[in-house]
């Protein structure tokens, strides 16, 4: 079966593009919290100088979180000048644009801060995963996804991930920032 391209799909309009956007930017939150809440999460209680203190983190989250929506407004401009369609090409796309970008990140931060290895090998993997949700959400409705269907589906999965990190921490297997 032939990928279908974005040129053969149905035409992206800008308030498509947007909302393409802003399902890829939720799929990415969603993960993020499992992803920090969850399965990081002691590696965030480790005084270290290089992080605030989580209480000071959990208060900035928003921040982090806009700079989410910059990564996801960047992957979707790569994907559609580089006609990146279907939700295995933008799986693909988002694991190579996430694994160059965090990697780099990574890299730079080891080289000039204090931050552990075990941290920012968290955020690496973490990182470059959650941009390849976004490829694929991105990659599946500019190939003419119907928005709708993809919403409940990416709803879906943000529910998932939620239930996933109440329930590592209910257990005690992630800790709990508490006020």
């Amino acid at each position: 079966m032939k990928a279908v391209t974005s040129s053969q799909a149905t035409p992206n309009s800008l308030q498509r593009l947007g909302a393409i956007t802003l399902l890829s930017w939720f799929a990415m939150l969603g993960f993020d919290f499992f992803l920090h809440a969850g399965a990081l999460a002691r590696l965030y209680l480790q005084p270290s100088p290089f992080l605030l203190p989580p209480l000071d983190a959990f208060r900035l989250v928003p921040v982090g979180y806009l700079s989410f929506l910059l990564l996801a407004v960047l992957l979707l401009w790569l994907m559609v000048r580089l006609d990146a369609a279907g939700w295995r090409a933008g799986l693909l796309f988002g694991l190579k644009l996430g694994g160059l970008t965090w990697g780099a990140f990574a890299l730079g931060l080891l080289s000039i801060s204090t931050a552990s290895v075990p941290l920012l090998m968290g955020w690496f993997v973490g990182q470059t995963l959650e941009l390849a949700l976004a490829g694929a959400i991105a990659g599946n409705a500019l190939a003419g996804a119907k928005l709708s269907q993809l919403s409940v589906k990416v709803l879906a999965f943000v529910m998932v991930a939620v239930i996933m990190t109440i329930a590592l921490q209910s257990l005690g297997l992630a800790p709990a920032v508490r006020m």
